[in-house]
Parts: C-alpha cells; structure tokens; sequence
C-alpha cells in the first residue's frame, strides 16, 4: 500500500512526516540537481549557438539585430550563473543540515515554498517582511 505522498512511483514531500527527514532532503538535492542540470544544458546550447552565429551578417540591420540578441542571451545567462550559485549555496545547506530552515527566525520553510522555489532561505512571513523593509528604505 502506498503511502498518501507517493504518486505513481514519485514521492512528494508532506506535511504528515517529519520535516527535512531524509527523504525530503534527498528529493530536495535530487530536484536542486536536475535545475542546476538543466541550466547547465542551456548554457552549453547557448555557446555553441553564440559560436555558430559568430560569422559576419552583411546587412547592417541584421547585425544590429543578432548583436541584440547576443546582449540578451549574455544577460540571461549571467542570470542563470547568479542561480546556480544559488542552487549550490542550497545543496550546502542540505549537507550542512540546515536546508528548509528560515535564515531570519530558525522555523522551518513551508514544504509548498520550498517546491516553489528550492533556493529558498526565508520563509514566506520573513520574506514579505524583508520585502516591506526594502520598499520603505526604497520610498526613501
């Protein structure tokens, strides 16, 4: 008999067991692994992209256009780096023992926010008040 939290061979964490037990740690390391993956992969498909494309266009127009491109891609993939460093930082955690923690108040991060966003490191009341904290000093 399965149990509520496995779904077709998939478990899924839940609020009925003990929060960042080792199965819930393990799919959270198994999840982070698979977005850093992934990112990773488009990375990979971005520079062999940028490498291809490196060839002169001779309208002006469509120079200016790919050029647009590229300054797009670059900034996204510059995004993408700050991310995995976040994810990185996240699979820390998991191996320090403190993963799932709030950095602000020590109680656990709801399992919803976590599924949500897995480099999460505030919870959401924490993360609500830092953000009002940041639009007043921003109204400044």
């Amino acid at each position: 008999m399965n149990s509520p939290n496995v779904l077709n061979g998939a478990y899924k964490p839940s609020e009925d067991e003990p929060f960042m037990n080792e199965r819930q740690r393990d799919y959270f390391r198994k999840k982070l692994l698979d977005w850093r993956e992934s990112i990773l992969d488009e990375s990979r498909e971005t520079v062999a992209a940028l490498q291809e494309d490196s060839g002169s266009l001779p309208d002006l127009t469509d120079r200016a256009s790919a050029e647009t491109d590229r300054a797009l891609e670059l900034r996204t993939r510059d995004r993408q780096r700050k991310l995995i460093s976040k994810i990185d930082s996240a699979l820390r955690r998991i191996e320090e023992g403190i993963y799932g923690y709030c950095e602000e108040t020590g109680e656990p991060i709801s399992l919803r926010r976590l599924e949500a966003r897995p480099i999460a490191t505030l919870s959401l009341e924490a993360q609500e008040m830092h953000e009002r904290r940041e639009k007043v000093y921003r109204d400044d």
